[in-house]
């Protein structure tokens, strides 16, 4: 399966023939068209109506919160943490994402998901601090983390997150764009191939990593 980062929080996952994108802010021109839509939230940079109508066919399936699912049209299905869902051979299960001493993502409001496909699990962290249901993560093989700070987890934070949830794999997401630089997720590979034995990948935009 391939894994690619187009900026921020974007991601795309490709797999026996499918494309999942995940919080489709930023996507290429060219962009494929999309099998599912993941949307961890409805701000800004996470949701965006007319990038989601861009890769959407007929039947494209959207999984998103509450309030994200009213900015958008096509078959939006809503989702909650504790909530999984599956569709074929994928399965998607919704977890916590909320800031618990800031005000920009109370619990409740976004989710994280957890992706299993190909015998793999991937977990997308959302608009998240680091939260004590990380704990209860196991068997990830591939984490995509925020280090940017400010709205979400620095790069700090980011890494004990590394050390509650033991992915083998660890990609740095969430900077270089609002909040955060490259150096952030320089100095998160740093610190947590230092004090653990999860590999970190730092992508450019576009770039893509096979798991």
């Amino acid at each position: 399966m391939k894994i690619t980062w187009f900026g921020h929080a974007s991601f795309m996952i490709e797999s026996d023939g499918k494309r999942i994108y995940i919080d489709p802010y930023i996507i290429p021109d060219n962009a494929e068209k999309a099998d599912l839509i993941l949307i961890s939230h409805e701000h800004y940079d996470h949701c965006d109506p007319k990038n989601v109508e861009k890769l959407s066919k007929a039947e494209t399936k959207i999984l998103t919160t509450e309030a994200a699912g009213k900015r958008l049209k096509g078959n939006v299905g809503v989702l909650k943490a504790g909530d999984t869902l599956s569709l074929n051979s994928i399965k998607v299960i919704a977890v916590e994402a909320y800031n618990p001493e800031k005000h920009f993502h109370p619990k409740g409001t976004g989710i994280g998901f957890i992706i299993e496909v190909e015998n793999k699990r991937i977990y997308f962290c959302g608009d998240t601090d680091f939260i004590p249901e990380m704990y209860s993560l196991d068997n990830i093989d591939l984490a995509l983390l925020a280090v940017g700070g400010t709205y979400t987890m620095n790069y700090e934070e980011a890494a004990k997150a590394v050390k509650a949830i033991k992915p083998k794999i660890a990609i740095p997401m969430h900077y270089g764009k609002i909040v955060g630089s490259v150096e952030d997720a320089i100095k998160f590979k740093e610190l947590v191939e230092k004090e653990t034995d999860t590999k970190v990948v730092i992508l450019s935009e576009g770039e893509s990593f096979e798991l």
